[in-house]
């Protein structure tokens, strides 16, 4: 299919049925990592309805970034429709991706406390979603490593491996069980722990340091766009998505998908702080190339998408 040249409002003219555009049979049959060729060959249309097509054209061939419209497409559930017909990598019995990226071992790793049957967090959950609130005030009192346990597996812990590991069922939902994070904290003040970069093993419930480095606090606020709160926090837990392990079961549906999970990841954040006495604040807003960079990661297939910092309240200064 070419794309017309007539401009936005011309190409939504001539792109007027509403049926599914049939894929060629490179796009249609081959793996996710053998289309991209395939797909600039064929024009960043094929394979999608008009109204698909009309918000691509308008994004990808106009370069109109700044109209948030052009965005809308991606939170909307057409694509299950428009994917009718073209199998997923799952589908097309390509192996399924990693449940956790590689372990570093040339580096030492940490066990931590066992919580599930700790007495933290005994709080209902009626009283913590009542008391639920967005904290940028941090007091200077460190979490515990019981408490950072308590708060990695909230958010990440491992109830089991299944369908021989094809899968996990963790703390939180995830569409296909498929979990599409990796946990990274830069602890500034937590009981035991040198400050600096360390990675959550949530299947093995262990920390594994990456840098040891007093300034991260400073330099994640920096890449957070200067928001200097951040810095003050106890913790800050950042997510990255590796959005193959998604889309190799959900295909086109894979962006919508991980962001909701990553929703659910950080409510359980807000949830878990609240019942040890502390608070999170959810960041969206960072510097993603600069961020991406603290972390180590390519920024392609793993990259930064959710910040929050957690500590313990500040007190009013009456006290």
């Amino acid at each position: 299919m070419m794309l017309p040249s007539n401009g936005s409002k011309g190409m939504r003219e001539t792109l007027t049925t509403s049926a599914v555009i049939l894929w060629p049979g490179e796009l249609r049959d081959n793996p996710i990592c053998q289309r991209t060729p395939a797909i600039r060959r064929h024009g960043v249309t094929d394979g999608l309805t008009d109204e698909s097509a009309n918000d691509m054209v308008i994004q990808n061939r106009e370069g109109n970034m700044t109209d948030p419209k052009a965005y809308r497409k991606f939170m909307k559930s057409d694509l299950w429709r428009e994917m009718n017909g073209i199998p997923t990598d799952q589908q097309l019995r390509v192996p399924h991706p990693p449940l956790q990226q590689p372990v570093h071992s040339d580096l030492p790793s940490i066990p931590l406390p066992d919580v599930v049957h700790s007495r933290l967090g005994e709080m209902t959950v009626r009283d913590a979603i009542a008391r639920r609130r967005s904290l940028r005030r941090f007091a200077p009192d460190p979490l515990t490593l019981e408490e950072l346990a308590y708060l990695c597996w909230a958010t990440q812990g491992v109830h089991e491996i299944w369908r021989g590991g094809l899968a996990v069922r963790r703390t939180v939902p995830s569409a296909g069980a498929r979990h599409p994070f990796e946990t990274y904290l830069s602890i500034h003040r937590v009981a035991t722990l040198e400050p600096g970069l360390y990675r959550y093993l949530s299947l093995e419930h262990l920390l594994q340091p990456i840098r040891l480095d007093p300034a991260l606090p400073q330099q994640i606020a920096r890449a957070c766009h200067n928001q200097n709160f951040i810095a003050e926090s106890a913790v800050t837990f950042v997510w990255t998505a590796i959005p193959y392990r998604t889309e190799w079961r959900y295909g086109l549906m894979a962006p919508k998908l991980v962001n909701l999970d990553a929703g659910h990841v950080c409510q359980n954040l807000y949830l878990a702080a609240e019942s040890i006495g502390a608070g999170a604040c959810a960041v969206a807003a960072y510097d993603q190339s600069a961020l991406d960079t603290l972390l180590g990661v390519d920024g392609e297939d793993e990259f930064a998408i959710y910040v929050a910092p957690v500590g313990k309240p500040r007190r009013p200064a009456s006290e």
